[in-house]
Order: C-alpha cells, then structure tokens, then sequence
C-alpha cells in the first residue's frame, strides 16, 4: 500500500483530535479519513485509534505508533525542501559534454571565471567530437554545434554562427588571388571529414545565386581544432566558424576571403547550442547555460579586413535565449 498517505492522515487525526477536524485540514470528508485509519490498521495488524462517540484516544500501538511516524513526517519533509533549495541554488557537480572546437576556443577558457562565480559547483569536462546520449552518459549540459534530433531535449542557442573562408597571409603570399568563389578549386583547401567522396564548398552570392565549387587539399581531419592549427601555420584555406576565427582575424594572423559571399550547407545550422534535459533543470544548469550565453554576447565580431583591403565591420548580436529544434552535427567544416 502507498504508506505516507494513510500516515498523515494519521498523524492529522492525532493533532487535530477528531476525523472531522482532520478532514477538513486535508480536504476529506469523515468517512474517508475513517476509511484511511481502519486500512492502516489492517495493514498494520494493530487497533491504533480508540473510536467512541465523544473522543478519540490512542491505545498503546498507536501511541509508539504515532512517535515513529511524526518523526518520518518530518524527514520527509526535510528532505523535501533539501532538493528544492538544491535545485533553486546552484551546487554540485556539473557534467558537461562538447565538441571540442567550441570546447577548447570557448568553453574551456570560460570555466575559470564561471567557477570562481559558483564556488559550490564542481565541473566534470568531456571533450569529443562524438554526439552522447545525455541519459546515458549521465550528461546535464551538451554543447552542440548544428541542429538536434532528440525534441524531449532542450537545445538553446548560445551564438549564430557563420562559416566564413579564410587563410593565412604566410599562405596567400606569391598564390593567385581568390576574387571568385571559382578561384578556391585552384587552391590547397583543409577540409572536415564528414563522408567519403568529394567535397564541395556552396558559396551564396549577394543576389542569392548560389556556386558549388569542388574542392581537394592535402589534409582532412574529423577535428577542427587540427584544421585551425593548420590553417593559421599556413598550410592552406578553410571554411571556418566565425567565433573560432575571431581573435586571429582581429590580429592579423588570419584574413578573411570572399566577405561578399555567404557559405552555406543546405542540409545543417552551424549555431551554438546548449543542450539539456527538459525536465526539472536544476539551478546550476541554468547557472551555466546563461553564463555561456554571455560569454558568446561578449565577443563581438571584429572588424575584418576585405578582399579589396576596405574594413567589413559586424557584430555578434546576443543570443535570445529561445529554444530551438536543432540534427546532429557531423556537417561543418570544423568542430
């Protein structure tokens, strides 16, 4: 029988002195709280209550009884509000997944200032390019890049992110120049291994006509952290995220190719997101979610200097917060 019930009416019955005034403290009439006492009696196999027309009295068992169940009452009661108060401020350990370019370039370095913020928060960092079952790998926040498949999961945006062309000026100096997505075929171009088979880059024009140019070069990784390593030491031109190209972009290390050219994949969304079990989320998930969040807002797109040599200015705009359907993401050109 479910136990907790028949005991706090129990209980009730005690400190209130009859069914009536029981009842009407649970919102049950006499006869349901009559009916509640004799189940737990019969289950018990003792008499707890003495019933006559005037009081009510409590034999032995009943009082032995009613000394051992308060006090379970009260437990349960503590803790009860335990997990609540554990849920409304943030503490514990914190398990979080991500890809390990986002990882690395951002998570990572956003970790020291996020501890020193919520001394009661332990983190437990995964790295990895493999997409993980939140369930499974006991997994409270994933930092994904690309859309979600799994809609009992919440999947909210950190940052929009734009794949943009870039090389290094060690690279480009004594190369033909790229003034036309066609010049790209001609050049050593890293890629991200998403399949066997060719790999073709779509660059979007302003007008929205869109060219699919094929492209080969002498290195393909699963890692976007191998592709910027080789990109910025020279060894040719990527398709890179723009977060992850930010700093190196600003100082000069990188440069930016085609800016009047959008990139696109038709198939995927290479947003940030922050993915999480929808119920219950507890406080130190939302603590950290929304740290990300301003993490991403704080980094402004830097002004990036154009084909022609003028200065494209944009910015990052801030995340909204709002959840998103995002599939998995083996699509960019980096993770």
């Amino acid at each position: 029988m479910d136990w907790l019930q028949p005991m706090r009416i129990f209980v009730a019955v005690v400190h209130n002195g009859s069914l009536s005034s029981a009842g009407r403290l649970l919102g049950l009439s006499p006869a349901s709280v009559s009916r509640h006492i004799s189940a737990l009696e019969k289950s018990l196999g003792a008499r707890l209550i003495n019933r006559s027309s005037r009081r009510l009295t409590l034999t032995e068992a009943g009082e032995l009884y009613f000394s051992k169940v308060e006090r379970i009452l009260q437990q349960v009661a503590e803790a009860n509000d335990t997990v609540a108060q554990w849920q409304k401020v943030p503490r514990g350990t914190l398990r979080v997944h991500s890809r390990m370019l986002v990882g690395h370039l951002i998570v990572v370095p956003a970790l020291p200032a996020f501890l020193a913020s919520h001394p009661d928060i332990r983190v437990d960092l995964l790295l990895s390019n493999q997409t993980v079952d939140l369930v499974e790998r006991n997994v409270d926040v994933d930092i994904r890049i690309g859309k979600l498949v799994d809609t009992s999961l919440v999947a909210r945006r950190l940052s929009p992110a734009e794949r943009i062309l870039c090389a290094a000026p060690d690279y480009l100096a004594g190369r033909a120049p790229i003034d036309a997505p066609a010049d790209v075929a001609r050049h050593n171009c890293l890629t991200y291994r998403i399949h066997e088979g060719r790999t073709v880059w779509r660059f979007i024009e302003p007008g929205g006509a869109m060219q699919e140019i094929p492209v080969t070069g002498n290195l393909q990784s699963d890692n976007g952290l191998a592709l910027l390593e080789a990109t910025l030491a020279g060894v040719g031109v990527a398709l890179m995220p723009d977060w992850a190209v930010r700093d190196a972009l600003a100082s000069g290390r990188l440069r930016r190719l085609l800016p009047q050219h959008r990139i696109s994949h038709r198939e995927f969304d290479n947003g940030v997101y922050a993915v999480y079990q929808r119920a219950h989320t507890s406080a130190k998930v939302r603590a950290f979610v929304e740290f990300l969040e301003a993490s991403f807002a704080g980094r402004a797109r830097p002004a990036t200097p154009a084909a022609s040599g003028g200065v494209q200015p944009t910015s990052l705009p801030p995340s909204t917060g709002r959840t998103a359907p995002v599939t998995n993401d083996a699509s960019s050109d980096a993770r």
